[in-house]
């Protein structure tokens, strides 16, 4: 199998491949762009691999007139410039010790050492630089089915770095196929070490939290992260039951944002380590839910998107939608309060004008947005 596309024809890309190769060394794409270049989707970051240790592709980089940058170089890893463009070159390794958060390593020299130690086999696909594919764990094959599977065993994988878990079920809802199921090794294997999710960071959950609400649908492989236990671990209390609903209702163009699927779940997000924004925009959508307000007092008291956001969550736990909620949401989101403070004075001033201007707001809201400041003043 060859991938084809632009971006493996690039000037950039066959520069750092052929610098690589004509000093006789393997020099590889890796992971993520074989993967998706195979599948035909967008590619982003591209990596590759060699049996040159880290010291002599600085000296390569040198020679060839790229700017090396050591960025992991205790891991293997230089990052490459070439026409502008990143690319991380790492060596081929093998792990020497690991405690389920990060691994000693070596440096190996063949291919299959390196295939060996990575998480799934749709990652483990090498290509050179003509696009010709090398698949040494059986890759292509579950790429073809949408299946994830780990590389080898499926617990020693994640022992190796319990993130592994997260990143299972955030791959499934990115390139899995729902309708196929999860493979049932794997889940057993992460539900025997759900457990070890408390050691990792709240920075490192929290990113794979968010990548993996961002998918197309996640449903699926939230309610498998609930019956594995995997759920408690993150997000204690969350309940997904509202998650397939929500996809199903959010309108076609509608980005898959994340915050809106993680208010759905509900739970303590504590452990996935929000920004102070992040942690304001939920709550605030969190209240607007819970909130007997319509939608267009939402989109008036709020934002337009958190009030459209909260009515897809309401009608997810299973409250009908007005027929008309999208226009209530443009009226109210357009509607300016006709009266202020200055309008009340001398009359009320202190705690009992900031009574009546809330009363008399009220009132105007509930008239639809449609008394007039004369009529509210009368």
């Amino acid at each position: 199998m060859r991938i084809e596309g632009d971006w493996i024809k690039a000037p950039a890309v066959q520069a750092v491949l052929a610098m690589l190769t004509g000093a006789g060394h393997q020099g590889w794409l890796v992971g993520g762009c074989v993967r998706d270049g195979l599948l035909g989707r967008a590619v982003a970051d591209i990596d590759i691999t060699t049996d040159a240790r880290p010291d002599h592709v600085i000296a390569l980089a040198e020679a060839a007139g790229l700017r090396a940058v050591p960025t992991g170089i205790d891991h293997g890893t230089v990052t490459l410039i070439a026409d502008d463009t990143p690319f991380e070159v790492t060596t081929f390794r093998r792990d020497v010790e690991t405690d389920g958060r990060r691994a000693t390593v070596a440096f190996a020299d063949g291919l299959e050492e390196d295939a060996a130690r990575r998480d799934f086999t749709v990652n483990a696909l090498y290509a050179d630089a003509t696009g010709l594919v090398t698949d040494p764990v059986g890759g292509l094959a579950d790429l073809a089915l949408r299946r994830i599977r780990f590389v080898g065993d499926p617990e020693t994988r994640i022992r190796e770095d319990y993130l592994r878990i997260l990143r299972f079920f955030r791959f499934h809802a990115w390139y899995g196929d729902p309708a196929e199921g999860m493979d049932a090794e794997a889940l057993a294997a992460i539900a025997a070490n759900a457990d070890g999710l408390d050691r990792l960071s709240k920075e490192r959950i929290g990113h794979e939290m968010r990548r993996l609400l961002a998918a197309p649908d996640p449903a699926p492989a939230l309610a498998a992260m609930q019956a594995t236990g995997v759920l408690a671990h993150v997000l204690p209390g969350a309940d997904p039951r509202a998650l397939a609903p929500l996809v199903h209702l959010e309108p076609e163009g509608l980005s898959p944002g994340w915050p809106r699927r993680l208010a759905a779940l509900g739970g303590d997000a504590g452990g996935l380590r929000l920004s102070k924004a992040e942690t304001r925009e939920l709550d605030l959508l969190r209240t607007a839910i819970e909130s007997g307000a319509g939608a267009a007092e939402l989109a008036y008291r709020h934002r337009e998107d958190t009030a459209r956001d909260a009515m897809l969550i309401r009608a997810a736990s299973g409250l009908v939608l007005p027929p008309d909620w999208q226009a209530e949401i443009a009226t109210g989101a357009a509607a300016r309060f006709p009266l202020s403070a200055a309008d009340l004075l001398p009359r009320l001033q202190g705690a009992a004008l900031g009574r009546k201007l809330a009363e008399l707001e009220a009132r105007w809201i509930a008239s639809g947005f449609t008394l007039s400041r004369e009529q509210l003043l009368a």
